[in-house]
């Protein structure tokens, strides 16, 4: 940053939190210089990887560039990662080595794979949050499916949303040349779920022969086979774990309140509390409780941590950094559940909110166009639905 210039707007991460924070911020006229430090070179959008990972969709339409997203949208971004916090004196520390100033920050570093201590999770599990994953499951569906054998399995643990959309996805890629086995530790798939996608899921399992394994607690990966309570062994060909999201925000001074899983504390307006100028969105922030609260973290009502819930935070948090600039008040973030969406296999989804309930093709189609409205910025929407459009004349 130049003399003169103004301390800028810093987010640090771009995920749904930080990379909609930055351009909503940068819409509002007169808005302060944005600095996003990202160390990835695409964005993701996660919801759909599951159709980049079965090849309805691909990578560009998902994965667009950072440059080409924020080119001539007044963001700046550095190809860095944010390592520590020094809020005394409003800076910031980067994996580079670079001390950057800030007016305001944003902590939107969003999560990793949790594995919970599982012995052998790490080493040999495979993972899907990256474009690195999606290849490499491609790859050992094309190995499968070359040698197919009766005997071959995948096992996937952990059966919420990520794991039951993958297992459909896996499961008809495969077509029977292994079977897809999803292991869960609590009584039922998607305990959060909605009942009718939850109804519909569970059909979509059937219906691909996938095994579901309920009350079945994983106690270590090892090459070629799971060790499950009880002394319980199952043979695999790969393990894919999907069980848990580990939270990771940058050690911040003085220490922020957080709840036992490490999320920060944050004001009703996103800000953490007992700070001025710093807020958090996305997974890794949690709504203080109230002082009325007598019951701790027991007593709340945690928000999804999913994509709808960071695209509203964005909008809030770019309001509420115009009205702290201006030293106007702030306003509280109020959640909006629009409903929950779930990919059920190749050309299949079911959907449940705002009245409507849907499964099979139509809910595919409809949940295309409703990530379609989702998609970072005008320019790459169109670009998009152009591309769709020409794939339906085809």
């Amino acid at each position: 940053m130049t003399a003169g210039v103004s301390k800028p707007v810093v987010i640090a991460g771009g995920g749904f939190g930080g990379l909609y924070t930055a351009l909503a911020l940068a819409s509002k006229r007169h808005h302060p210089p944005i600095l996003l430090i990202e160390p990835g070179e695409r964005f993701l959008f996660l919801p759909l990887l599951y159709e980049l990972l079965s090849g309805e969709l691909r990578s560009w339409e998902i994965c667009p560039r950072y440059d080409a997203l924020l080119a001539g949208r007044g963001v700046a971004w550095l190809r860095d990662r944010v390592t520590a916090v020094d809020a005394n004196s409003h800076q910031v520390h980067t994996a580079s080595g670079r001390s950057l100033q800030f007016s305001q920050l944003v902590l939107a570093t969003g999560g990793g794979n949790e594995t919970f201590g599982v012995p052998g999770a790490q080493e040999h599990g495979l993972f899907f949050r990256t474009l690195a994953d999606v290849e490499r499951l491609n790859q050992l569906v094309e190995t499968l499916r070359q040698r197919r054998g009766a005997q071959q399995r995948i096992a996937i643990v952990g059966a919420g949303p990520s794991g039951v959309e993958l297992a459909c996805k896996l499961a008809d890629l495969l077509a029977g040349a292994a079977t897809v086995a999803l292991i869960e530790q609590g009584p039922t798939a998607l305990p959060q779920a909605r009942a009718f996608n939850r109804e519909q899921a569970l059909a979509a399992l059937q219906r691909r022969n996938v095994r579901l394994h309920t009350a079945m607690a994983v106690q270590a990966v090892e090459a070629g086979q799971l060790r499950l309570a009880g002394g319980q062994t199952l043979a695999v060909d790969a393990t894919i774990w999907t069980a848990g999201l580990r939270l990771q925000p940058p050690p911040i001074s003085p220490a922020a309140a957080s709840d036992r899983r490490g999320r920060l504390w944050v004001s009703p307006e996103l800000r953490l509390l007992h700070s001025a100028d710093i807020y958090a969105v996305g997974d890794v922030a949690a709504l203080a409780p109230q002082a009325s609260d007598q019951d701790g973290d027991d007593a709340l009502q945690p928000l999804p941590t999913t994509a709808q819930v960071a695209f509203q935070q964005a909008d809030c948090l770019a309001n509420n950094l115009m009205h702290a600039a201006a030293g106007e008040p702030q306003e509280p973030f109020q959640f909006q559940d629009l409903g929950e969406m779930l990919s059920l296999g190749i050309g299949e989804a079911s959907l449940t909110g705002q009245g409507l309930t849907l499964a099979g093709k139509p809910a595919f189609l409809l949940r295309r166009l409703a990530y379609l409205a989702r998609l970072p910025g005008r320019p790459h929407q169109l670009k998009v639905a152009a591309g769709w459009l020409a794939d339906w004349g085809r």
